[in-house]
């Protein structure tokens, strides 16, 4: 049995870039981030960051140019791919990407945002409240063409 399955959570280094294949697929690429965090022996706290470079196809290809760009938390689903080709000075170039196969966007930051959703939100949530639309199911029954999804 084989398996090729790479799982990622973290920050896009760039804004993605975007593509058509002359067949018109669209494509999106990205670099991303990921930390690791540890405790060595001598009880020194110790990070390293490892960088990713992503590919998305499709429509999730449209979804990430639309929505991600550089800071952008971004959790992906793939495998690894490893292509290469000749670059113009004639020598022989390789690369191991990540074909991303799914994606979630993650949070998403105002510009005076330090990470949190709710910030601007009291503390019952009124703002929320107010955005939601009223669905007024009267005394009748339900029926599914009255629902406004």
């Amino acid at each position: 049995m084989n398996l090729n399955k790479v799982l990622l959570i973290g920050r896009l280094t760039a804004d993605p870039q975007v593509r058509s294949t002359p067949g018109g697929a669209q494509v999106t690429s990205f670099s991303m981030a990921t930390n690791r965090n540890w405790t060595d022996k001598s009880g020194a706290k110790k990070e390293a960051t490892e960088f990713h470079n992503v590919v998305v196809w499709g429509r999730q290809a449209e979804i990430a140019a639309k929505f991600l760009s550089k800071g952008s938390e971004v959790y992906v689903e793939g495998r690894l791919q490893t292509r290469s080709w000749e670059g113009k000075d004639g020598q022989q170039r390789k690369t191991t990407e990540i074909v991303c196969e799914r994606m979630q966007l993650g949070s998403r930051r105002g510009p005076s945002d330090s990470g949190s959703v709710a910030k601007n939100q009291g503390a019952d949530n009124q703002s929320v409240a107010d955005d939601m639309p009223v669905i007024d199911v009267g005394d009748g029954d339900i029926k599914p063409e009255d629902l406004p999804f």
